[in-house]
């Protein structure tokens, strides 16, 4: 078995056609490029039950050779992904079964029979193959760089396959994102969490294809700095997806939940305080917030405007034909990875960083909400536009980190938080205006706000 490292940026044929000469690649190529035309037959059975349990099974012929191949998912967040890999040679191009055997083979696919493994989709495409290596300080860095143009093929349908994928040979993880968000200042470079396994099943079935990623499981004794990097990473890795499937399909519910993934790693990152000094912080969140600032509007107007909805796409083509959406992404992903919030933070911030998580949040929910100062907004609710990025705060953590709470109802202050944040963000008329006193007014006499608030 071995344990594949990489990272996959999505990419146009000019920006592959650029990578083969980026000033970056050529001074490091130690193997020149090397093509390689790869034929890719994927199995699965007719209920799904491989997708089911996120493992891809897949015979390749390269060349001459004959290699079925056995990946399962593994860790994958933000587009950096760890897999578990078997690979077996064969003597011909056809699957043998006996291969998967209970050191490889998933136990909970223990009772299916393999013999209805049947071929459902292909991902056949030509490889630019080199070996990139550098010197990192004392350490020695090989990447395999790939250049993959092709197709995905799932009976009549068909998508582009067109991306740089960079595997880890040796080194630090770390290598991989640095390599990535250099290339990506220069060109533009989607990470993409969705294999060519997966965008094979979305062509085939779009119900074997798992859009969302689970939330993390929070606990009242897990400290605060790792409490904000499970939440942080699972946000970004859900808006890198949500990106893609938008790309994909253009459906307009998937873009307003990018953009909500965005308002909450903004609001997470805000709500740290001196756990997280602004010094550390500060390129990542003037990226996110001129993000936010081209974005927000947008789909404000796209609420109640057909015609901007249907432009949205191309406009988001546009983003993605620019350098800001992937290099913010590589970028706050190295942050993530090295924890850069910690490194030159004072001793109290240390101490709110390794703070039992089920102290601090009931603390800092208190203060938000004390701050709030609800009752003033039922007289003056004209001014509480000015409260939305304390109100997103107080919601990234009571939809995320609920669990460690014990107040009642939480859902209920959460939901009718929410409706408040709408509220907030509409353009001022009679009836927005009344609608403010009215929630304001709800929010002080729920039980679980009166706990969240004392």
């Amino acid at each position: 078995m071995n344990k594949e490292t990489e990272i996959k940026l999505r990419a146009s044929r000019e920006t592959l056609e650029a990578l083969r000469d980026h000033p970056l690649l050529k001074k490091r190529n130690k193997s020149g490029w090397e093509r390689r035309e790869l034929f890719n037959q994927y199995f699965d059975t007719p209920e799904r039950d491989l997708a089911q349990a996120r493992v891809a099974l897949r015979l390749r012929r390269d060349g001459e050779q004959f290699i079925q191949t056995l990946k399962t998912r593994g860790q994958s967040v933000a587009g950096l992904s760890e897999r578990n890999e078997w690979d077996w040679y064969l003597d011909k191009a056809k699957l043998d079964p006996k291969k998967l055997t209970d050191d490889c083979w998933p136990a909970s696919l223990a009772e299916l029979d393999k013999k209805q493994l049947k071929p459902i989709f292909t991902t056949d495409f030509n490889r630019d193959r080199a070996e990139i290596a550098w010197g990192r300080g004392k350490a020695k860095v090989v990447i395999e760089a790939a250049l993959d143009l092709g197709k995905v093929i799932a009976g009549k349908q068909q998508e582009e396959i067109c991306e740089l994928e960079l595997e880890l040979r040796q080194g630090e993880p770390e290598a991989l994102l640095e390599l990535a968000a250099e290339l990506a200042a220069d060109l533009p470079l989607m990470p993409c969490d969705i294999s060519k396994a997966e965008r094979g099943y979305r062509l085939h079935d779009a119900n074997s294809y798992h859009l969302s990623l689970p939330a993390p499981a929070l606990s009242a004794e897990l400290t605060l700095d790792d409490a904000f990097a499970a939440l942080a990473w699972h946000l970004l890795g859900s808006s890198q997806r949500l990106a893609e499937q938008y790309r994909f399909n253009g459906h307009w519910k998937l873009l307003v939940d990018w953009l909500e993934q965005l308002i909450d790693l903004r609001a997470l990152i805000g709500s740290l305080g001196q756990a997280a000094p602004r010094a550390s912080s500060h390129e990542l969140r003037e990226t996110l917030d001129a993000l936010l600032k081209d974005w927000r509007p947008r789909l404000q107007a796209g609420e109640l405007d057909e015609a901007v909805r249907h432009g949205a796409p191309q406009q988001f083509a546009e983003e993605l034909q620019g350098t800001r959406w992937g290099l913010f992404s590589l970028n706050t992903s190295r942050w993530l990875l090295t924890r850069a919030w910690t490194v030159e933070r004072n001793e109290r911030g240390n101490r709110q960083g390794k703070a039992p998580l089920g102290n601090w949040l009931p603390r800092l929910l208190s203060e938000e909400a004390e701050a709030l100062k609800l009752e003033r907004y039922k007289r003056q609710p004209e001014d509480l536009a000015e409260q939305l990025p304390r109100i997103e705060r107080l919601l990234v953590w009571l939809r995320l980190a609920r669990q460690v709470l014990d107040v009642p109802e939480v859902d209920r202050a959460y939901g009718e938080l929410s409706k408040f944040a709408e509220l907030a963000a509409l353009p001022l008329d009679g009836e927005v205006l009344a609608a403010r006193g009215e929630q304001a007014q709800t929010l002080i006499s729920l039980r679980s706000w009166k706990a969240l608030a004392k």
